[in-house]
């Protein structure tokens, strides 16, 4: 049961809210908000987003915890399987939900929503986190489930923002933009879709419109997992455009968001180096190799290799090229 008050003082308004399981009368989660009423619609927007965000995590957990672990039917895999995502970013974690999506699918090969977030976990988690041993195996899979799924459910929010993830995988930014924003004007709270579309605005170039969209995500869902993917995106912003104080404020909040993310270290490296802090960058380039445990980071040429890397078009290389890669160079990252 979701229940809650409003009170105003002034141009001043409170609103609590908080999930009771009604079996128990256990709290589950509670949130205070404090705002000012001169713009009431966006408060109205803004207040519904975050409950409903934070409410599809809480319920999403407990409904997986409660789900029978005998004869589990195709529900009982996704929902596991969406409880599964809420994990820490790993190889492992992605391969756990995605065995669980198998296992629904394999039950109901039916289901628009298990080929759907398998589809995304392919694309957009396999591909761009660089945890995939078979890059065009799995792009061709994601984009063959989730074409499926559209022509079933062709107004389904979550499946336009993961045919965007797999057009953005396939450096296709414009395309990719058009299905984001087909999904958040369907679910605009589909916080996801508005990281994705952020990231693509960057490749294309249009860099000033990506931390808009990235501090929309966090304002909608600040107690998202997710939230230092947002962050680093806007420490990544302001690299590119070399206010390099900004960008490590907003890089050192992405690291202690999401500590086990080996590119926040690096890109924080990045910037440490351009600043002259030249033990943390080493420091900070050090713990991008530990955490990454392979090759990306051990040079120039691998990085700009990696095939879940893409550096947009020719101006936004040319700004990683004069910020990123120069301080990764001064770093200690050798060329080849």
């Amino acid at each position: 049961m979701l229940e809650g008050s409003v009170r105003r003082s002034g141009s001043q308004v409170r609103v609590s809210v908080q999930l009771i399981d009604a079996a128990t009368d256990a709290h589950l989660w509670a949130e205070r908000l404090d705002r000012d009423v001169g713009e009431l619609f966006a408060l109205q927007d803004e207040i519904t987003s975050r409950i409903a965000n934070e409410l599809n995590i809480e319920l999403i957990a407990a409904e997986a915890a409660r789900r029978p672990t005998e004869h589990p039917d195709a529900l009982d895999y996704i929902l596991r399987g969406r409880a599964a995502r809420l994990k820490p970013d790993s190889r492992n974690s992605f391969a756990e939900a995605i065995s669980l999506f198998e296992h629904a699918l394999a039950l109901d090969p039916q289901s628009v929503e298990a080929q759907t977030r398998l589809a995304g976990l392919l694309a957009g988690l396999r591909v761009f986190y660089g945890t995939s041993d078979l890059v065009a195996v799995d792009l061709a899979r994601a984009d063959a489930l989730i074409d499926r799924a559209l022509t079933v459910a062709p107004c389904y929010a979550l499946a336009h923002h993961v045919k965007g993830q797999v057009l953005r995988a396939q450096n296709r930014w414009e395309q990719a933009t058009i299905e984001y924003e087909t999904a958040l004007a369907s679910n605009p709270n589909l916080v996801v879709a508005l990281n994705g579309l952020g990231w693509c605005k960057l490749f294309a170039g249009s860099i000033d419109e990506v931390i808009p969209l990235m501090e929309q995500a966090i304002r909608r869902s600040p107690r998202d997992s997710q939230i230092g993917t947002w962050q680093g995106a806007i420490g990544t912003v302001h690299l590119l455009q070399s206010r390099i104080n900004a960008a490590i404020v907003w890089l050192e909040k992405a690291r202690s968001a999401s500590p086990d993310k080996p590119y926040n270290h690096v890109h924080l490296a990045a910037a440490y180096a351009l600043r002259g802090d030249l033990d943390r960058a080493a420091l900070e380039l050090a713990e991008a190799r530990r955490l990454d445990a392979g090759t990306l980071y051990s040079s120039i040429a691998h990085l700009k290799a990696f095939p879940g890397a893409w550096w947009g078009v020719r101006k936004i290389r040319a700004l990683f090229e004069t910020t990123y890669f120069a301080g990764l160079r001064k770093a200690g990252m050798p060329e080849e």
